[in-house]
């Protein structure tokens, strides 16, 4: 049932020196894990920070950060260019500092040597196939985007002669690729990762610099944080960047891939100095996924705010692209974009080198998030319901969910339709983030199981913030749709709907309540906390 193998081979010490055994490590295999093994960290002799041990260590992170890249960001990030400029890159540089806390508190979950999943045995049953409905859903619909924006950038790619529904098909071909490189090891994959990153960092920078944004103004939109002018429009946008962000999945995903590192739990010392590299990767990895952002969101802002949809026609009319002329009609509308509109704008204005060069990023935007969803499928599946389902199974399982009705919409509708799913299934992400959120911040502050590494009161309190956050843009969210509906038949429905996710929420925050300290709520019925801890009994003073 393996996943990839550890790296074979000797850990170095100062001068290339073969380091010291390291100390005795609990057994290489965590029960119900879909790792086999753990990668050997670098021992070395010499204090302080090293180089050589952060590349042991860098990978779970970068592996991370692949879901702030995905096909879904790409859109929101050039819809917000061209609907509000400039104005809300602060917006994008505060989402992912919230994301970067969210991704702290995960790496610290595996402190007992347990991830996030595979505390959830000892939840009631009920509440337990809940959240594992909800995260399940949040993959399948993170998947959707993948296979959305492949199909998306092999019609660009192939100048249209690839029909939309033919590139959904060949990612079922892709992602047999990805479980055959998956055979030769976690390093090889997160190297080919990374591959993939770098390759999106090159073909958006070099829209970046072929469209020369002004300096000036990029940075004034990074620091300066407010938006004049805006309106309910913009607004949206913004809400819209946070959902694209910060992914339910991947907290579960990050929290899961810290563990293949071998790390000594019963020593502090070595715990404390993992989850400085752990951050420290972390922290670089999503400086990059910002990076690559604020590349697609500052092209938009510079070359496409308020541009008319009269002004991009008469452009690709006489461009080297000019087939793609007839999707902008000729009137004076500002002008809509999503990802396909997007690369074939560049290639009206900049010429189809720049299309194919936007296609490529695209492609490699959902090509990298495949694989990742289908380890937090793994991840997700053995801890909430302790079934091992091998690769090829979870990917056949997950796939076939998102084929299927996107593989119908490209063949019966346009790529319009599919597009606006795409915007749908952020929204939906957002809507899904407190089912992931609340169980991370509640685990982290149990200091049963946590110990030394329990949340501070700071932790806790910007933690009890974003969560706040987040449950009032989803509240924003329902109050704006509930207008265009046009039908009551609808409201019976959603209503029941509406009652159930808050009734699910107030349950996690009732537990997250207890673990913060509120232990009169766990009293009557529950002689112990839900979670398999009594929290009277002190906590051990042996494994970190």
């Amino acid at each position: 049932e393996g996943g990839p193998c550890p790296v074979q081979g000797q850990a170095l010490g100062h001068r290339g020196q073969p380091a010291a055994p390291p100390s005795p490590s609990p057994p290489a295999s965590t029960p119900g894990s879909t790792w086999d093994g753990e990668l050997p960290t670098v021992h070395l002799a010499v204090p302080g920070f090293s180089f050589r041990k952060l590349w042991a260590f860098t990978g779970p992170g970068f592996l991370m950060s692949i879901a702030y890249l995905d096909p879904g960001n790409v859109e929101s990030d050039l819809q917000c260019g061209a609907v509000a400029g400039f104005k809300l890159l602060w917006v994008l540089l505060w989402a992912t500092v919230l994301g970067l806390l969210c991704q702290r508190l995960a790496i610290r979950l595996p402190v007992p040597r347990r991830g996030l999943t595979l505390h959830w045995p000892h939840v009631l049953q009920v509440p337990r196939v809940l959240l594992w409905l909800m995260i399940e859903i949040a993959i399948i619909g993170s998947d959707m985007q993948e296979v959305i924006g492949t199909a998306i950038a092999f019609s660009l790619l192939s100048a249209g002669r690839i029909p939309l529904w033919g590139g959904v098909l060949i990612t079922i071909v892709d992602t047999l690729f990805f479980l055959f490189l998956d055979k030769y090891g976690l390093r090889k994959l997160e190297a080919f990762f990374g591959l993939l990153i770098t390759i999106m960092a090159l073909t958006f920078g070099y829209e970046y610099v072929m469209v020369k944004p002004a300096q000036s103004e990029v940075l004034k939109g990074i620091f300066l944080p407010y938006c004049p002018g805006c309106g309910r429009e913009e607004l949206l946008q913004a809400v819209g960047i946070v959902g694209a962000i910060i992914m339910p999945h991947n907290i579960f995903l990050h929290s899961s891939l810290v563990k293949t590192r071998a790390i000594d739990r019963s020593k502090k010392e070595e715990v404390q100095e993992a989850n400085m590299y752990f951050l420290t990767e972390s922290c670089l990895a999503l400086f990059v996924s910002f990076l690559i952002n604020l590349f697609v969101m500052a092209v938009f802002g510079e070359a496409f705010y308020h541009q008319r949809n009269e002004d991009v026609h008469d452009k690709c009319v006489n461009s080297s692209v000019s087939q793609y002329a007839s999707i902008f009609p000729p009137n004076n509308q500002t002008v809509s974009v999503d990802i396909y509109q997007g690369g074939v704008i560049l290639g009206c204005y900049f010429g189809a080198v720049a299309l194919y060069i936007w296609a490529v990023g695209i492609l490699a935007a959902g090509q990298s998030s495949t694989m990742t969803g289908t380890y937090a499928g793994q991840f997700v599946m053995e801890g909430f319901l302790q079934l091992r389902w091998s690769r090829f199974a979870r990917v056949l399982f997950t796939r076939s969910f998102a084929i299927l009705p996107t593989v119908f919409i490209a063949a019966f509708k346009d790529v319009s339709h599919l597009t606006g799913m795409n915007d749908l299934l952020n929204v939906l992400q957002s809507i899904l983030l407190p089912f992931a959120v609340l169980p991370v911040l509640t685990f982290t502050s149990l200091r049963p199981l946590m110990n030394d590494f329990t949340n501070g009161l700071l932790g806790k309190v910007l933690m009890t913030l974003i969560t706040g956050l987040v449950c009032a843009i989803n509240i924003y969210f329902v109050v704006d749709f509930l207008p265009t509906l046009q039908s009551l038949g609808y409201y019976i429905p959603l209503g029941l709907v509406l009652a159930a996710y808050v009734a699910f929420i107030a349950y996690l925050i009732w537990t997250c309540c207890i673990a913060h300290g509120a232990r009169f709520l766990a009293r009557g019925h529950h002689s112990k906390f839900s979670f398999g801890l009594s929290l009277e009994a002190p906590g051990p003073a042996g494994p970190r």
